[in-house]
């Protein structure tokens, strides 16, 4: 039921495999309540809004959770190998999306499967890596929130504060590709 809907849920839609990014509930003064939903399709990535009032219902999505390792990318696919079946597993990088810049060879990640078929891969939240290449920052370029471009070694490129130099290691948030902090080793 829509009462239930919770954020991460997965779903089945038009019968394919989706998950809940949001949910948001509204009652207006009069009439039903209503729950709007941004739901991403598993198969090919694509999100909706959709709106439900309460009394409505989506089937529960079969989705099987599995711990495996990221090996390498193929020029087109992620190849992951399953730690329980100890299979090499291949996924578009169409599906995988942008977060996957940001993961480096042999990081563990969760690995989704639906009837037997791998849909979908949930890197860890958070990752370390270290910054190949940014410009240096000016001089007196001290306002508040000045940021730039970084390169890190794992190839994929983020904001960062203008204090972050090359060769710095920093935290990034792999959902949003955003910069979280500075690590100091």
């Amino acid at each position: 039921y829509v009462g239930d809907f919770r954020k991460g849920m997965k779903v089945l839609l038009d019968g394919q495999p989706c998950e809940m990014l949001s949910v948001e509930f509204k009652k207006p003064g009069k009439g039903q309540a209503v729950y709007t939903t941004r739901i991403r399709n598993l198969l090919n990535g694509k999100t909706y809004d959709i709106k439900y009032r309460s009394g409505d219902s989506l089937e529960s999505a079969d989705i099987r959770n599995s711990d495996g390792i990221y090996s390498y990318f193929d020029g087109t696919d992620y190849i992951f190998l399953d730690n329980e079946s100890f299979e090499q597993v291949g996924l578009s990088g169409e599906v995988c999306g942008y977060q996957m810049k940001f993961i480096p060879e042999n990081t563990e990640c969760g690995l989704l499967y639906w009837n037997g078929q791998l849909i979908g891969v949930t890197p860890p939240k958070h990752i370390v890596l270290e910054v190949t290449y940014t410009e240096p920052a000016a001089k007196g370029d001290t306002a508040t929130n000045v940021t730039k471009a970084a390169t890190v070694d794992v190839g994929g490129e983020v904001q960062v504060p203008a204090f972050i130099a090359q060769g710095n290691r920093i935290k990034i948030d792999t959902e949003s590709g955003t910069y979280i902090e500075r690590v100091n080793d």
